[in-house]
């Protein structure tokens, strides 16, 4: 997915909303057979989450869009627990899909019972869409950070995590600790991104890492491409990788997020991943409901669900950080071995670009790639 996505500041503490919203309240029924759930802002404002369940019920399916069932951010066991919990069948479009694709499809398929309620995509791609989403605010509204979210609940960051270098210890006898020992000829044909920058959010962040590795910044993604550009002319370059091709041995290499090479990590023994010494980018992926969602209750419980401390802490089971972390840890309420288990955080904390920033960066790989990889 280009997704871009992450945030410096979180919450601090943990609101008691997520209890009393989750209970039932008086006129939960009557709500749910007058409100029109397309246009509702917050649980509490239409009768609770019992009428929201009710509601979403009766839809009895949600349609999401380009979320992989395995590898990526424990997605599979958090569909799973959903339907078990709800009853509520989940229809995946394109899994393997782009952000850009799911921008696609919405304009595309609107109408359509099919199309998608929800999505999971890049900052940049739900901040340059705003006019495409409905605002809702979910019970755990106030553990966002304020730069994690759309003041109006257009939109909201949900999980993410650090680029990093993943390799097949089996097929490559010394793994790349950096991203200049990339270049290095033993590794020919063997170095891969998650697919176009122009169009998938993990490839664009490995370009935004490659470029923090060479002289780059936050506000100079150029760098990035000119290292690709030669990677590719040196022949070390692989278009297109994926966990398939990771799986499968053709992409030994694979520039990606941190949490996503676990998932290769499963399937391929002897799979290493390493945050770079000489660059890394860290960010988050963002939720947003379709305004013209065909189940917009389902699709606004479904936002519940992964803003719950269950469908969080799926997320950390995933390797994956997530967004209401900070509020959890204060808390108390983040499973304390899944925390354990996250690869150390690069030296130096947690810097992240802004939002103008990011604008700009997707501006200069729109223009610059193709001309320059091809």
């Amino acid at each position: 997915m280009i997704s871009n996505k992450l945030r410096i500041a979180f919450a601090a503490t943990l609101v008691g909303g997520v209890v009393s919203t989750l209970a039932a309240t008086g006129g939960a029924d009557a709500a749910s057979k007058s409100v029109n759930w397309s246009t509702v802002k917050s649980a509490a404002a239409a009768g609770g989450m019992s009428a929201l369940i009710k509601a979403a019920k009766k839809e009895g399916h949600v349609n999401v869009i380009t979320i992989p069932l395995s590898g990526w951010a424990n997605y599979g066991a958090i569909m799973h627990d959903f339907t078990k919990k709800y009853g509520i069948k989940i229809n995946d479009q394109n899994p393997n899909g782009s952000s850009a694709q799911e921008i696609t499809a919405i304009n595309t398929q609107k109408g359509r019972a099919d199309a998608p309620d929800v999505v999971d995509v890049g900052t940049n791609y739900a901040t340059g869409n705003e006019q495409l989403w409905a605002p809702y605010k979910v019970a755990t509204w106030s553990d966002i950070p304020g730069s994690a979210k759309d003041a109006s609940g257009r939109w909201y960051d949900d999980y993410g995590g650090y680029m990093a270098i993943g390799c097949n210890t089996k097929i490559v006898t010394t793994c790349p600790t950096s991203f200049a020992s990339l270049s290095n000829p033993m590794y020919k044909n063997e170095v891969a991104i998650n697919n176009d920058p122009t169009s998938a959010s993990a490839a664009f962040y490995a370009v935004w890492a490659a470029s923090i590795a060479n002289s780059g910044s936050f506000s100079n993604i150029q760098p990035g491409i000119n290292f690709f550009a030669t990677l590719n002319k040196d022949g070390n370059f692989v278009p297109g990788g994926t966990e398939a091709t990771a799986v499968a041995g053709t992409t030994p290499i694979l520039v990606w997020w941190d949490y996503l090479e676990g998932g290769v990590a499963a399937s391929v023994p002897g799979w290493k991943t390493i945050i770079p010494s000489d660059g890394t980018i860290a960010a988050y992926y963002t939720q947003a409901i379709t305004k013209d969602a065909p189940d917009p209750a389902a699709a606004r419980l479904w936002e519940e669900y992964l803003y719950s401390v269950t469908g969080q802490n799926l997320f950390l089971q995933g390797q994956a950080r997530p967004i209401e972390l900070a509020a959890m840890t204060s808390a108390g309420t983040a499973n304390k071995t899944w925390l354990a288990a996250l690869p150390p955080a690069p030296a130096g904390g947690l810097k992240l670009p802004t939002q103008a920033q990011v604008t700009a960066a997707a501006a200069t790989v729109d223009a610059n790639w193709a001309a320059a990889v091809g």
